[in-house]
C-alpha cells in the first residue's frame, strides 16, 4: 500500500517533472515540493489555526493550572471543556505532521532506490550538488536548521514570566516547564543539521523547500509570532 498510494506516484511525478523541466532534478524536487504542501493545505490550515486558538488561549489555560494544581482529572476535564467551548481539537495539528513524515520516508527511499542506484536515467547534479549524495559543502544542512529555527521561534508561545519568585511548588514547575521549552526550541534545527549531513542532498533541498513554504503560511496566518521580538531587537521590525 506504501508503494501504490506513495512510493511510485511521487516517483513518477518526479521523473515527469524532470522530464518537462529539461532534466533538472533540482528544479523537479522544488516543484514537486510545491504540489505536495499544496495539496496539504485543506489539512494544514486547520490545524494551524487551532494551534494559534490554543496559544491564544494561554492565560486561561494557566488559569485553569493553578486552580485545579492538585487535581489533574479535573484539569483534563476543565481543559478539554475550554477546547470545546472555542471548538478546538487539541489533536488535529498531528496529522500534518505525520503526512509530511510519511512523506519524508517516501521521498528518501525515492531517492535510495532509485536514484543512487541509478535505476532513474536523470542527472543528479545542481549547481555544486549531487542530488544523490550529502551535500560536501553543508550549506544545505545548515540552511535547513537555520530555516527551521526561524520557523521554531515564529512558532513558539509566549512565555510568561514571573516577577516575583515565590517557593510554591506550582510555581517551580512552571519554571522547569519554561526552561524545557526553551531547550526544545533548537533541538529540531539540530537534528535537521545532523540529519542532513548524511542524507542524500535531494532530500535536503526538499527539506529547505517545504520549510519556507511553512515559514511563509505560518507568516501568512499569523504574522511573524513568536519571532517578533527578535526581529524588534535587532532592528528589522519596530
Amino acid at each position: 500500500m506504501f508503494n501504490t498510494l506513495l512510493y511510485q506516484p511521487i516517483l513518477n511525478v518526479l521523473f515527469f517533472l524532470t522530464s518537462v523541466l529539461g532534466g533538472n532534478l533540482g528544479f523537479a524536487i522544488i516543484v514537486l515540493t510545491m504540489l505536495l504542501r499544496g495539496i496539504l493545505v485543506p489539512i494544514t490550515i486547520p490545524s494551524l489555526r487551532s494551534a494559534q486558538k490554543i496559544r491564544d488561549l494561554k492565560p486561561d489555560l494557566d488559569r485553569l493550572k493553578k486552580r485545579f494544581a492538585k487535581d489533574k482529572v479535573s484539569l483534563q476535564k476543565a481543559q478539554m471543556g475550554l477546547y470545546k467551548q472555542h471548538g478546538i481539537n487539541p489533536a488535529a495539528g498531528c496529522l500534518p505532521n505525520i503526512l509530511q513524515l510519511v512523506i519524508l520516508i517516501a521521498l528518501y527511499r525515492v531517492f535510495i532506490d532509485s536514484l543512487q542506484n541509478g535505476s532513474l536515467a536523470v542527472s543528479t547534479q545542481f549547481f555544486w550538488l549531487d542530488l544523490a549524495q550529502p551535500d560536501p559543502l553543508y550549506i544545505l544542512p545548515f540552511l535547513a536548521g537555520f530555516i527551521q529555527l526561524l520557523l521554531s521561534l515564529m512558532l513558539k508561545p509566549a512565555i510568561e514570566h514571573h516577577k516575583e519568585k515565590s517557593k510554591q511548588k506550582t510555581e517551580d514547575v512552571q519554571d522547569m516547564a519554561e526552561t524545557m521549552q526553551q531547550q526544545m526550541l533548537f533541538i529540531m534545527p539540530i537534528m535537521t543539521v545532523v540529519i542532513a549531513f548524511t542524507f542524500p542532498s535531494g532530500l535536503a533541498l526538499y527539506w529547505v523547500a517545504t520549510t519556507l513554504f511553512s515559514l511563509v503560511q505560518q507568516y501568512y496566518l499569523s504574522g511573524w509570532g513568536g519571532l517578533q521580538k527578535y526581529l524588534v531587537k535587532l532592528g528589522i521590525q519596530k
